[in-house]
């Protein structure tokens, strides 16, 4: 909805009055969307917000263009949307607080000011935040030697200004950094000098006369104006060894300046560094490496994780864990403390199901205690060990077979199984148990020689061994196969010869009966049941009236043969039996002996077969009260 005049009715500038201070009519109401529409399509002009004379957007949603209640606003504007900081004075952005005090001696009081520090007698501060040692008498009562009032700044910082993390420092301050780095460098060089003024001394003291004659090489090569006459003077030794000195210093120098030259370009492993924008891209895995994945391409191997990329298991278990560089990633459970804080967590709970002095010890909450507590748990086991294996051993003795060697190197073999190849390859190793559900495995009874459920056949289970579907059925083998496929055979024979409606007569059947076995008596039986006809019996069935219209075939359905004779002797009775009726007689031809004589619900007395021609007189004579032309009688006639 798009912004309303918040105008009352009385007032001008405005064409409605605001929704949250009156209610609207329904006419009212369908002016004002009359004429939010109109201004938005432009026909009129847009509403002028008076604080600051602009239009107001007609498609702004009311909700942004009307005012709070609080605000107490009574005409359209949108003054409430703005920032009311906004166009405010602020400081430069190199503005910054002012330290320190007033260095004017003229600007210091000379006598003590009230709302002044009591105890210094600054105006800057208050008694409890001043920062002098704490006078015998204070300033208020001595009213002498007043402290200067502090620089106190009110500056109203921009958003920038406020995050400028260099706002406020003073360059010249790095001066003193540089001169405290001279210092350093000064009294590093000097050292230096020194060592190698020891080292020159050294060389001297030998006397060597093919070092004085490399000294006089260098210094001829150095001053070409004066001839090498073999001896040095005391002055040409003293000028050269400062030369050599500066020489070994500006090596040292040059040599450093070597090595960081390159030092900001080299990349490290695992990292790619941009020298210009000195940003660090880590790599997640390092390249020099392989992938943890490539050690073993067998699908069967350890699983690989992508996501975490991680591997637990070890990729290559045939061979010796202690020779691979890589043996998955399980160790890393079970290093450093992990195993350590396993031990103290069972320390704990087994201290407290005993009842001793460690159960006042929670782990979590004090686990220093807890870990002295299982120091000294761990020395008194060990003491107790050892007491216990020296008695054995004092009176058993065989110390001297408790230092016989592993028996890997004694055996040459151990208990792990491996497949070898002919060259002496390993082929497979030991291999990770197969997880087993809680239900029997591999279980066959009764002779069977497979599992339950390995068969399946028209939605039924059975062994695949016998084609049985009976769990509990004892295994035929392939004689129970051929049995089963004669027996859905004969089954199928069966139907189809239902269904195609041959039938044989009773006495065939009965003799047939005797001769049939109890396995086919009920595959007929079956399929009896599937036609839902019957071929041996159909015709006895169809000699057998049917009682109440109940049967195979029902009275009045399919196509039925009537007897004129009998039809019209059916008419007649019916015909009879209305006018009886008519007259309130009983149906019965011994009416009143009816009426005394009571029938019983159930009783079947009287109860007499329906036939065709019957129920077609019933159907002819019957009243349909429905019938538009049940009582039509023509006058003509009459």
């Amino acid at each position: 909805m798009s912004g309303a005049n918040n105008t009352p009715l009385g007032t001008k500038g405005g064409d409605l009055p605001s929704a949250g201070q009156v209610k609207l009519s329904r006419e009212e109401f369908k002016r004002q969307k009359v004429i939010e529409e109109q201004r938005k399509a432009g026909t009129i002009p847009a509403e002028v917000d008076p604080e600051t004379g602009k239009d107001i957007n007609p498609h702004i949603p009311q909700y942004i263009s009307s005012a709070p209640w609080y605000l107490d606003i009574n005409h359209a504007t949108l003054k409430h949307q703005r920032n009311p900081k906004e166009g405010t004075d602020r400081d430069d952005m190199n503005t910054w607080y002012q330290r320190g005090v007033f260095k004017d001696t003229s600007v210091v009081a000379k006598k003590f000011r009230k709302g002044a520090c009591e105890n210094c007698g600054a105006m800057s501060h208050k008694t409890r935040d001043c920062v002098d040692r704490p006078r015998a008498k204070s300033a208020k009562q001595t009213n002498k030697t007043l402290a200067p009032d502090e620089h106190v700044s009110s500056l109203s910082l921009g958003f920038d200004a406020k995050r400028d993390r260099w706002n406020g420092y003073d360059p010249n301050d790095h001066s003193k950094v540089i001169q405290d780095w001279e210092l350093v460098d000064a009294e590093r060089r000097r050292i230096r000098e020194e060592e190698a003024q020891k080292n020159l001394n050294e060389a001297a003291a030998g006397g060597d006369a093919a070092g004085d004659g490399a000294i006089s090489s260098i210094l001829a090569g150095s001053s070409s104006s004066k001839p090498s006459t073999g001896a040095l003077t005391a002055e040409e030794k003293e000028r050269l060894e400062k030369k050599q000195l500066l020489a070994i210093l500006d090596d040292e120098d040059e040599g450093e300046k070597d090595e960081d030259i390159y030092a900001d370009a080299a990349d490290q492993i695992g990292q790619k560094l941009d020298t210009k924008s000195r940003t660090t891209v880590r790599n997640l895995r390092i390249r020099e490496d392989t992938a943890k994945y490539l050690l073993n391409l067998d699908v069967n191997s350890a699983h690989y994780d992508p996501k975490t990329r991680s591997m637990r298991d070890n990729p290559n278990k045939e061979k010796d864990p202690s020779q691979l560089q890589y043996a998955g990633d399980n160790f890393v459970r079970w290093t450093g403390d992990a195993p350590k804080m396993a031990q103290l967590q069972m320390f704990a709970w087994q201290s407290e199901a005993e009842r001793t002095a460690a159960s006042q010890i929670h782990l979590q909450a004090n686990p220093t205690m807890g870990e002295i507590l299982f120091k000294e748990h761990q020395q008194k086991k060990e003491a107790v060990a050892e007491v216990k294996k020296g008695s054995v051993l004092e009176r058993y003795g065989g110390e001297e077979y408790l230092q016989a060697p592993p028996k890997e190197l004694l055996l040459a073999q151990t208990e792990n199984y491996v497949e070898y190849s002919q060259s002496g390859k390993i082929i497979k190793g030991q291999e990770k148990a197969t997880i087993r559900s809680k239900y029997e495995e591999d279980v066959c009874p009764q002779n069977h020689t497979s599992v339950w459920g390995s068969w399946w056949n028209a939605g039924q289970w059975g062994y695949a061994c016998c084609h049985s579907f009976s769990r509990n059925s004892y295994c035929t083998g392939q004689a129970g196969i051929d049995a089963a496929n004669a027996a859905a055979k004969l089954m199928q024979d069966a139907v189809a010869k239902a269904g195609n409606g041959q039938a044989a007569s009773s006495t065939s059947n009965a003799s047939a009966a005797t001769s049939k076995t109890l396995y086919e008596s009920h595959i007929l039986k079956v399929a009896k049941d599937l036609t839902g006809k019957d071929s041996s019996t159909s015709k006895r069935q169809s000699h057998q009236p049917s009682k109440l219209g109940t049967g195979a075939s029902r009275l009045g359905e399919g196509e039925v043969v009537l007897d004129e004779d009998k039809l019209k002797k059916a008419k007649e009775q019916e015909e009879a039996r209305l006018k009886r009726h008519a007259d309130g007689d009983s149906d019965d031809e011994d009416g009143g002996k009816a009426r005394k004589s009571r029938k019983k619900y159930n009783s079947l007395e009287g109860t007499t077969n329906v036939t065709e021609e019957e129920l077609e007189a019933y159907r002819m004579k019957k009243t349909g009260f429905d019938d538009p032309m049940a009582k039509y009688v023509d006058s003509e006639d009459e």
